[in-house]
């Protein structure tokens, strides 16, 4: 038995066989069940997913390929930056993805790499088909955390540095100023060369 790696495991799996999708292509509608809703928060670090909910239309391309295309809906529950009070976000996140067979993922990861050299519109390289199986629900959670917001605020909220009156004693030498010798008294040295 091998020993588990640092990777979280999915927190939503919806898994659809590629030799199952007919040519005329498949649509899919998923939503996330209160378990799900919850391994995808602790997954991603959230402190709610109130919902989520995905479509998605798979069709067949050449060469053993499926073009994924959709949108994920979620309603996620965040903690505001500014006041630290608990905020709801919703996210609507469009998906474009190209599935290949694992073999085609290096020739075709190198097309994208020279395409990045050419002035056209790069695409994104193509996710590899694993065990013969495209993760519908890995694609819509996958798009949830790149949608979130790292730095969530409640509307009209504004960060407000703490503002102190300067204190003239205190600044990064006032310390030394303590340890300089009193200044002695004018009058008790005799002028030099009397």
């Amino acid at each position: 038995m091998s020993k588990a790696g640092t990777e979280k495991p999915d927190p939503w799996p919806v898994p659809v066989a590629v030799a199952q999708i007919p040519e005329t292509g498949l649509h899919r509608d998923i939503e996330a069940d209160q378990a799900a809703r919850k391994a995808v928060a602790d997954t991603g670090d959230l402190r709610a997913v109130l919902s989520v909910q995905a479509s998605f239309d798979v069709t067949p391309k050449s060469g053993g390929r499926f073009h994924v295309a959709g949108h994920v809906r979620a309603r996620i529950g965040q903690t505001c930056v500014v006041t630290l009070e608990e905020i709801e976000n919703d996210i609507d996140e469009p998906i474009d993805l190209i599935f290949a067979p694992p073999e085609q993922i290096p020739q075709m990861a190198a097309l994208v790499d020279d395409a990045e050299q050419s002035d056209e519109e790069t695409p994104d390289p193509p996710e590899p088909i694993e065990n013969g199986m495209i993760d519908l629900g890995r694609v819509a959670t996958d798009a949830l955390y790149l949608a979130v917001d790292p730095y969530p605020r409640k509307p009209g909220a504004v960060f407000e540095p703490m503002v102190e009156a300067a204190d003239p004693e205190d600044h990064p030498f006032a310390a030394l100023k303590a340890l300089k010798p009193a200044p002695k008294k004018s009058g008790t040295r005799k002028p030099k060369g009397k």
